[in-house]
C-alpha cells in the first residue's frame, strides 16, 4: 500500500483491524496453552482406560460387574497400589504389651488383630521411612482393654506414646499427622483417642464404628469391616431354593432401633425375630444355620452403628438389610452396597415386612448373585490374599495417601 493511500485510510479502520488481529492471536494462544496443560495433566490413571489396558489386569476380569462403582478404575488403581504402596510401622514400644501386638484373631473384634498381623507380613511394609507413603501407629487399645486398663489410663498411654513419636521422629511434623493412621475395631479405641484432638483431627482413623454424626470423616477416615472370624460354616452360594424365611434377626436389645425391631416384629409369622441370642443349648450352630434358610438378614445397629452381623450375612449368602442411620459402610466408595444389600433408614423399621415382600424374586436373585461376588472382600486371611478384607482396607488407605504427600 502506498503512502498516499495509507494516508487516505481511516485511522479507526486501522485500529479495529489491529485490535482484531491481537484478539485472534490471544485466543489461539490461550487455546494452545489450555490444550498443552490438559495434556500434561492427564496421567494414565485419569485417562479413560482402553479395553486392552483393562483386560490386561488379572484376577478381576470376571468381576467387571455392577457391584463396583467404577470397575475399570478400581482394577487399574489396585495394580498400582500393589506395585508402589509402602507403609512404615513405628518400631517403638514393648512387643509384649499393647504396642505391635494384635488382639486375638477370633471374636467380633478380630479385624483389628488380623490387620496388625497382615501388615507386618505384607509387601506393603517398608523398613525405610523415607520411601513410605503412610505411617502406621501400632497401638492396640483392644489389647489394653483386655488387660483391664481404664479409659482414662488408655488416653494417657496413647498420648504419651504418640508424643514420643513426635519428638523422636520428624515425620509427623512434616504433615501434622495427615500421613499417619491407626487401627481400632473395638469402640474403646475410639474413646481412648478422643483425648488427643490433634490425632483424631489430623490422622487417618481406621475404625469399625464409622458413625459420621459423631466425628467420622468419610473422605479422611476408613471404615474397617467388623468380621466375626473364623466363620463357623462354609460360605453360602447358589442356594436360593432353600431360603424360605423372609427375614431373620436375633440379638440383644442394646440400642433404640433394636428395641423397636423386637417390639414390632418378634411375634410375626413371616419374620423370624428373636429378642435374644439363640441359646447354644438348642443345638449346634443353630444361629449360623438360620442364615442359610433366610432371604434377608436384618442388621440393626447396636451400641454403635456397625455390627458383625453384616459380614455374617454376606458370608452365609443372606442379603443384609442395613438398618442403621449415619453408618459409612465399609468400602462404600468402591462397591455399590445397593447392588447386594437393602439399605434402609431406621424409621423404615415399621414398614420392614412390606418393604421386603415388595422386592420381586428376580431382584432378590440379582442381589444374592452380587452378594456372592463380594464375599471375598469381607474375609480376613493369614497370610493375606488378593482382594480380601486386608487388601480392601489397604486400597482405601492408598486412595487417601495422595491427599497429603511430603
Amino acid at each position: 500500500m502506498s503512502a498516499a493511500k495509507l494516508a487516505q485510510w481511516p485511522a479507526t479502520s486501522f485500529v479495529c483491524s489491529f485490535r482484531g488481529s491481537l484478539l485472534t492471536l490471544a485466543a489461539l494462544t490461550l487455546l494452545s496453552f489450555t490444550f498443552l496443560s490438559l495434556k500434561s495433566l492427564r496421567s494414565p490413571l485419569t485417562q479413560p482406560p482402553s479395553r486392552d489396558m483393562v483386560m490386561a489386569v488379572p484376577d478381576l476380569d470376571d468381576e467387571l460387574s455392577e457391584i463396583y462403582h467404577t470397575p475399570e478404575i478400581f482394577k487399574l488403581n489396585y495394580v498400582e497400589m500393589e506395585k508402589k504402596f509402602k507403609v512404615y510401622i513405628y518400631p517403638d514400644g514393648d512387643p509384649n504389651t499393647f504396642y505391635q501386638t494384635p488382639r486375638k484373631l477370633t471374636g467380633k473384634y478380630s479385624s483389628e488383630g488380623y490387620f496388625f498381623q497382615n501388615i507386618r507380613e505384607s509387601r506393603f511394609r517398608t523398613e525405610d521411612p523415607e520411601e513410605a507413603d503412610l505411617f502406621f501407629i501400632p497401638i492396640s487399645c483392644h489389647k489394653m482393654r483386655g488387660k483391664g486398663t481404664s479409659y482414662e489410663n488408655m488416653t494417657v498411654i496413647v498420648q504419651g506414646y504418640v508424643e514420643s513419636l513426635l519428638t523422636k521422629y520428624p515425620y509427623w511434623n512434616r504433615t501434622l499427622g495427615a500421613d499417619h493412621f491407626f487401627v481400632t475395631c473395638h469402640d474403646v479405641g475410639v474413646r481412648a483417642t478422643e483425648g488427643l484432638p490433634f490425632l483424631v483431627k489430623n490422622s487417618i482413623r481406621v475404625v469399625c464404628s464409622p458413625s459420621y454424626d459423631v466425628g467420622f470423616i468419610p473422605h479422611k477416615d476408613v471404615a474397617l469391616p467388623q468380621v466375626l472370624q473364623p466363620f463357623a460354616l462354609p460360605a453360602g452360594g447358589n442356594d436360593l431354593e432353600n431360603r424360605t424365611t423372609l427375614g431373620f434377626w436375633a440379638g440383644h436389645r442394646n440400642s433404640k432401633i433394636r428395641v423397636i425391631l423386637a417390639r414390632v416384629w418378634e411375634n410375626d409369622t413371616e419374620l423370624d425375630i428373636s429378642n435374644n441370642r439363640i441359646s447354644r443349648a438348642t443345638g449346634h450352630l443353630v444361629y449360623q444355620k438360620r442364615f442359610y434358610r433366610t432371604k434377608f438378614c436384618i442388621c440393626p445397629g447396636g451400641s454403635q452403628v456397625n455390627s458383625a452381623r453384616i459380614a455374617d450375612s454376606i458370608h452365609y449368602g443372606c442379603v443384609p438389610v442395613i438398618l442403621s442411620d449415619y453408618y459409612d459402610l465399609p468400602f462404600n466408595d468402591i462397591i455399590d452396597w445397593r447392588k447386594f444389600s437393602v439399605v434402609l433408614r431406621e424409621k423404615d423399621v415399621y414398614r420392614l415386612k412390606q418393604i421386603l415382600k415388595d422386592i420381586p424374586d428376580e431382584e432378590f436373585a440379582r442381589l444374592h448373585k452380587n452378594l456372592v461376588k463380594v464375599q471375598k472382600h469381607f474375609r480376613w486371611n493369614t497370610p493375606p490374599v488378593k482382594h480380601d478384607a486386608f487388601h480392601m482396607v489397604m486400597y482405601e488407605l492408598w486412595l487417601r495417601h495422595r491427599v497429603v504427600k511430603y
